[in-house]
């Protein structure tokens, strides 16, 4: 691999890994590949790209916006570490991340 790796865990278990340049959001990444529905294209709208970043990732990303905690409260089934895939963007330090999609 040449770009970054992201690791989709399905809700089935199967675990789908993807490659992907800095800059592209979790939501573009898992759309392009049929994982991810992203309705509103990344305006924080929608909450249809909801994920769970695995340990130690998590704590990598910043901090969640207003508007993002906002959808999420929406969400059925959130956990702690539930974000939206729209709003995390890649960066090396985040090469090998891993996130978890939960049922639609």
């Amino acid at each position: 691999m040449t770009g970054l790796a992201v690791t989709f865990i399905l809700p089935d278990g199967r675990e789908q890994t993807l490659e992907a340049e800095a800059g592209r959001s979790l939501m573009e990444i898992g759309r392009d590949a049929d994982l991810i529905e992203g309705t509103c294209g990344g305006a924080c709208a929608c909450a249809t790209c909801h994920v769970v970043v695995s340990d130690p990732w998590f704590d990598l990303l910043p901090p969640s916006a207003p508007e993002e905690d906002e959808m999420l409260d929406i969400v059925p089934g959130i956990e702690e570490t539930s974000r939206l895939g729209c709003q995390i963007r890649l960066r090396p330090e985040l090469d090998g991340m891993r996130v978890s999609l939960k049922p639609a």
